[in-house]
């Protein structure tokens, strides 16, 4: 499947090509919507049109694509405003994804898109799964009076049963691999999240908080400032560590 991908900002348009080409599409990258509107390379399956163009307003683009073709088109773009998103359905596109979002979440919008538009279905190749935590042979790991069960992603603290989010779960598992490890910030995101999840880290600290919210102690989840973090048991001793 051939997509077109009208995106000014390089940190976005590098990962998100490679990221969708390991999932088996072939993406033509332009910088500016006058690119995208005299491309000639291939007539594209579909079209991914950021709205913060340098040249002129994505909606502008839109409304030309529209005007000459069915082609179907999904907006990216950091405007979140409802306004913004009721124009740019009104123009013609067939969908709306605010940044920051997963890969696996703009293929899952490229699918929909598709099989509305009576496109035959494309399915994906590659890395089927975000990568998860390792998974532990054992039914459970007791960390002091924390137990993570990995089997039935259960939690439970003192034996009082904790309830966690799916991500939540995940995240607390992951720094639960190896307590005690500084885990970058970097490699939380690959793989907890997404290795082609685009936006912001601050989700990751918003997780953060609300495990130490819901685990009653902040000292379970330690801050290495300017590295990541790590899972400690409150009131044990930590070793020292020297980064670089």
């Amino acid at each position: 499947m051939r997509l077109l991908l009208i995106e000014d900002d390089d940190r976005i348009a590098g990962p998100l090509t490679e990221g969708l080409g390991r999932y088996g599409f072939t993406v033509d990258h332009v910088r500016t919507g006058a690119a995208g509107l005299t491309e000639r390379t291939a007539a594209p399956d579909l079209v991914l049109l950021d709205l913060g163009l340098p040249d002129m307003d994505g909606l502008d683009v839109c409304r030309s694509l529209r005007a000459r073709s069915a082609v179907p088109i999904i907006m990216i773009t950091a405007r979140g405003e409802e306004a913004d998103r009721i124009v740019g359905l009104e123009l013609g596109a067939d969908d709306y994804l605010a940044k920051p979002f997963g890969v696996r979440e703009l293929i899952a919008r490229i699918r929909a898109v598709t099989r509305r538009a009576g496109a035959p279905a494309f399915t994906p190749v590659g890395p089927a799964e975000n990568p998860q935590p390792p998974q532990s042979p054992s039914s459970a790991q007791e960390l002091g009076p924390l137990a993570v069960n990995r089997r039935t992603r259960e939690v439970h603290l003192g034996g009082r049963p904790i309830a966690l989010t799916p991500r939540e779960f995940d995240l607390l598992a992951f720094l639960a691999d190896d307590p005690g490890m500084v885990c970058s910030r970097q490699q939380i995101m690959d793989t907890v999240w997404d290795p082609h999840y685009f936006g912001p880290t601050k989700t990751l600290d918003a997780h953060v908080a609300a495990l130490r919210r819901k685990l009653g102690d902040p000292g379970w989840i330690t801050t290495a400032r300017g590295v990541g973090f790590r899972l400690t048991v409150p009131g044990e001793p930590v070793a020292s560590e020297a980064v670089g």
